[in-house]
């Protein structure tokens, strides 16, 4: 593993992943892709369990991490990967809140479509009843939540091995900190709430 986002999901994550795998530290995990991947699911939510051997598992093959689940586990990774950098995508609390409670909470609140029932549970146990003691739903915890998990990142990781970062600040930033030439091509922009609202057809 030789990056490991810290990020809470609706950071722009999508969008870091992307460029993460431009810059050659693909593939990178991201939550998206596993609605897709029942088995991968499984392994997350057994490592969410207390199985530190699924965790290694579901994560075999990835170069890099953002976004949930694997930011659920982010202090055993920036422990276990002592060389890999480590960035804390960021934006404005009440900002993240309302994007995740129109994108990600809504679709939690729906029915679970036939075949996405180990995602689901993955999803619950990684994020909205893992992180969010399944409180969600109360905006001034949740974004607590949030807060409290940037603070502690901040706190336990070295300076030195970590990048805060606003995806509007484009390639320059992530560049700059991982060593890496500025592409000659503009800083994926994806996943908005629009676009997340088509993904599901709503």
């Amino acid at each position: 593993m030789d990056v490991i986002g810290v990020g809470l999901g609706r950071t722009g994550t999508l969008s870091l992943k992307a460029a993460l795998e431009r810059l050659g530290y693909g593939p990178c995990a991201h939550m998206l892709p596993l609605m897709a991947d029942p088995d991968r699911c499984r392994l997350f939510s057994a490592a969410a369990a207390g199985d530190p051997g699924s965790l290694d598992k579901a994560l075999d093959g990835f170069r890099s991490t953002v976004d949930w689940p694997g930011v659920y586990f982010w202090r055993r990774l920036v422990e276990q990967y002592p060389e890999a950098k480590v960035l804390l995508s960021v934006r404005d609390p009440q900002a993240w809140y309302a994007s995740a409670e129109r994108t990600i909470w809504a679709a939690a609140n729906r029915p679970t479509p036939p075949g996405m029932e180990a995602f689901r549970e993955m999803a619950d146990a990684t994020n909205f009843a893992g992180m969010f003691d399944g409180r969600f739903g109360d905006r001034d915890f949740a974004i607590e939540v949030y807060r409290r998990h940037n603070d502690e990142v901040r706190r336990v990781v070295p300076a030195e091995r970590l990048l805060e970062f606003r995806v509007e600040q484009g390639w320059g930033p992530l560049c700059e900190f991982l060593g890496r030439p500025v592409p000659d091509e503009e800083f994926p922009r994806l996943n908005d709430t629009a676009t997340f609202h088509a993904r599901l057809h709503w």
